[in-house]
């Protein structure tokens, strides 16, 4: 089984604690992972009123074998350890492992993800295929819910990941993809109890 790498972490805490991640995942695992995704994942669109974008959640379907680690025990206590100690967060426990996909022309607008502490911390793992800036699909950073705000801007580097706390100042966005598949997995976890 493939252990989640997080040997080389670069962590921030402005404009909210957040850290990098450049190679998550191992060539061998994002590569079935994304053939998967792109072949036969049970994708549904869903329609916000700050998004629209297709999604699954990885632990209400069948997962190919070669992938079904990254939903284990074992992987989802790596993520959660990680998340915890380089965001000074008590114990967590895991909500939710969702799959997304922004196709042409579908966007992510300013948002800050919180909902309510049924929420608390996420890490995003970006799958993507030689991903250029002139295909869109930009991960955003503000320091507040004003485009003009923004202080940061990720290509969605395959392999790569973004961990962070869900609070009232974690604004972030995604510009419109304008070519090809943007994908991402998205641990979502919560304060234990």
């Amino acid at each position: 089984m493939t252990r989640p790498d997080f040997s080389k972490v670069d962590g921030r805490s402005e404009p909210f604690p957040h850290f990098r991640v450049p190679e998550l995942l191992s060539d061998a695992t994002a590569k079935v992972l994304l053939d998967w995704l792109d072949e036969g994942a049970p994708w549904t669109l869903r329609i916000a009123d700050f998004y629209e974008q297709h999604e699954f959640s990885m632990l209400h379907c069948k997962l190919p074998a070669e992938v079904e680690h990254m939903v284990s025990e074992a992987f989802i206590a790596d993520v959660g350890r990680e998340l915890s100690e380089r965001l000074r967060a008590p114990h967590l426990e895991l909500v939710d492992i969702a799959a997304h996909r922004l196709v042409e022309g579908q966007t992510i607008r300013i948002h800050n993800d919180q909902i309510s502490d049924d929420e608390t911390h996420r890490l995003v793992v970006q799958l993507n295929r030689g991903w250029s800036i002139e295909q869109g699909g930009l991960f955003m950073v503000f320091e507040r819910d004003e485009p003009d705000s923004v202080i940061d801007v990720m290509l969605p580097v395959h392999r790569s990941a973004f961990g962070f706390e869900i609070s009232e100042r974690s604004y972030h966005a995604v510009s419109t993809v304008y070519s090809g598949s943007r994908y991402s997995l998205v641990y979502t976890f919560r304060r234990a109890t």
